[in-house]
């Protein structure tokens, strides 16, 4: 089976950087990625449509997009889906459905300012700067869980 998700777009907000009880840090974030233009009957095109991906990402992925990401970024994101399970106040069951990063690259050149509106100002591309991948994360898989 595969769990594998590679998304290329823009992030929504400044990631914020939170530590939990365990040290771990964490930032929760959210890439913006276009689709294409969808054509209307008469072959003209339509409206742009964007997709709204959350993800997280854990210890050095989360201090590298504090550290070094800002809102309107252009990133890229590896990394798996997970849903988890949480009680809200009410006491309901919420579901959240989410791409874990293993790996973020930022795509945006060094030194781009940000224009009035929050996004990152298109200009060529002359470096990426990508997190180092952090092998410390062990889910602690057993020969029972595999598949095969």
């Amino acid at each position: 089976m595969i769990n594998n998700v590679v998304l290329v777009g823009r992030i929504t907000k400044d990631p914020e950087l939170r530590t939990i009880s365990s040290g771990s840090t964490t930032v929760s974030f959210t890439v913006a990625i276009d689709r294409p233009f969808v054509s209307n009957q008469n072959g003209q095109q339509g409206e742009r449509q964007a997709d709204f991906i959350n993800c997280v990402a854990w210890n050095q992925q989360a201090n590298f997009l504090a550290n070094y990401v800002k809102k309107g970024y252009m990133v890229g994101v590896e990394g798996r889906i997970s849903t988890r399970q949480y009680q809200d106040n009410q006491g309901q069951t919420r579901y959240v459905t989410e791409v874990v990063a293993n790996r973020v690259q930022n795509l945006q050149p060094r030194g781009t300012a940000t224009n009035s509106n929050g996004y990152a100002n298109n200009q060529p591309s002359q470096s990426v700067q990508s997190a180092p991948v952090d092998k410390s994360y062990n889910e602690n898989i057993t020969d029972d869980d595999l598949p095969f």
